[in-house]
């Protein structure tokens, strides 16, 4: 299938170059609270150096700037990426003992009079054609053993995206979850005054990057989500006389209606399978929650009266959460889709909704709201343990990363009724280093979903 981005090789190498000494592995604790960053060291990208600047044409002195500053914006993505998880400090360079050649093994003792305990070489160098490749190790600076070694290979024009490859290595290693780095975020990028918002859907990478419209701005559209496998994103569009779901082709750009289902559909999400969306649909005095199949192009219905919406599906497919007035107020409630039978899961002060099952189907994360104050925060599946993430005077839509390890959303800043600004942020499950994702001048983002790892 064709990719959004140019494809990047990835050439994992997995090899030591020296025997591993006999102590604890280097590993960082991703779940408890309040740990101490543990500090790495990126050494500056070595770059290929010419014997003597007086031999080389204006053209290849030109070419040899453009590979150094191409290789300090990578560094800087790395270094942004791992500082931005909150679990790594970034060592200033000015305090490095040493610039180890690539091919050599560093001084751990020096490295370790600056307590740092991670070091990364990085080496990059034109590849065939139009590219880079980019080979980095990683050491372990009290065990005095290199613990990872890859080779990555991608299109000068993708350079950013090798970074964040990179960086989700890194992350990998030290903290043997999934790295999240190498995403994008789709959302709903508003612009013009409170009373006369234009809505589209824009698309970044993880870090703010890379923005761009996936949509003209003729139309309202709302909550878009990704396919599993990121080739189509539904949203709900006011184009038709009754507001319904449309599907963008994000290949091609090409958008289309889901289909018609005799009135107003919003919420869409996929199943994990993707052969399924659920949907609400207004259904006479009710909006009920419906599942279409796409190849049989059929509609059941998940519910039966009062006001359901905002499903999400667990990550086996078996359940769906989402909220509903059925006990009389708006709360949370998880669907068993073989039995058919819902339970309520949210029992707190105020009121619930917009959950969303994490990746690895350990948590619900949800919107809450008491008379004054939104909070976003997580839950079991079985409605207990429930912990407050983040709050404020309006935020909304929680959305996860695909290691289930933070958590995206948007929060609308308390102003005036004609100067009102809303914010893309992310938070990490235990509720700390909480950061905005930086948009565009004039841009203000909602409805944001994390993207799975790209293809």
């Amino acid at each position: 299938m064709k990719k959004l981005f140019a494809i990047i090789a990835l050439c994992a190498l997995h090899f030591a170059l020296f025997a591993p000494a006999a102590h604890a592995e280097l590993k960082v604790d991703i779940v408890a609270g309040n740990v101490e960053p543990v500090p790495i060291a990126i050494q500056k990208f070595e770059t290929p150096t010419p014997a003597s600047k007086s031999d080389l044409s204006p053209g290849a002195l030109a070419k040899g700037d453009t590979i150094a500053r191409d290789a300090e914006t990578m560094r800087g993505v790395v270094e942004n990426d791992l500082k931005s998880s909150g679990l790594f400090r970034i060592i200033a360079h000015d305090a490095f003992p040493e610039v180890a050649a690539f091919d050599a093994m560093p001084k751990f003792n020096d490295w370790a009079m600056i307590n740092a305990q991670v070091l990364v070489q990085t080496k990059i160098e034109p590849a065939d054609g139009d590219k880079y490749s980019l080979s980095f190790y990683v050491w372990d600076i009290n065990g005095k053993e290199q613990i990872e070694a890859q080779t990555l290979v991608s299109t000068k024009k993708s350079m950013r995206r090798i970074a964040h490859i990179m960086a989700d290595a890194i992350y990998e290693r030290l903290t043997g979850e999934v790295g999240y780095f190498d995403t994008q975020i789709i959302f709903i990028a508003e612009s013009g005054p409170v009373d006369a918002r234009v809505k589209r859907l824009a698309i970044m990478d993880s870090d703010g990057y890379g923005f761009r419209y996936m949509s003209d701005g003729d139309t309202m559209v709302m909550s878009p989500h990704f396919s599993p496998n990121m080739q189509t994103v539904l949203f709900l569009s006011y184009r038709d006389p009754d507001p319904t779901v449309w599907a963008l082709d994000m290949n091609t750009g090409a958008q289309h209606r889901l289909g018609k289902f005799g009135g107003m559909t919003f919420a869409p999400r996929f199943s994990p399978d993707g052969t399924r969306v659920a949907m609400s649909l207004v259904d006479a005095d009710a909006v009920n929650l419906y599942e279409y199949d796409i190849a049989a192009k059929t509609m059941r219905r998940l519910t039966d009266g009062g006001i359901n919406t905002s499903p999400s599906y667990s990550p086996d497919g078996t359940r769906m959460a989402y909220n509903s007035n059925a006990s009389g107020s708006q709360q949370l409630h998880i669907l068993d889709l073989k039995t058919m039978t819902s339970t309520r899961l949210s029992y707190g002060d105020g009121r619930y909704a917009t959950p969303a099952f994490s990746p690895d189907g350990n948590y619900i994360a949800f919107t809450r709201i008491t008379a004054d104050t939104f909070y976003i925060g997580i839950m079991d599946p079985d409605g207990k343990h429930e912990k407050i993430l983040a709050s404020g005077w309006f935020m909304e839509s929680p959305s996860w990363a695909p290691n289930s390890r933070r958590v995206v959303y948007y929060e609308t800043d308390r102003a005036s009724d004609t100067d009102r600004t809303s914010h893309i942020r992310s938070v990490d499950i235990i509720g700390q280093n909480n950061y905005e994702i930086k948009l565009p001048a004039g841009v203000n983002g909602t409805e944001p979903t994390w993207s799975p790892k790209l293809p």
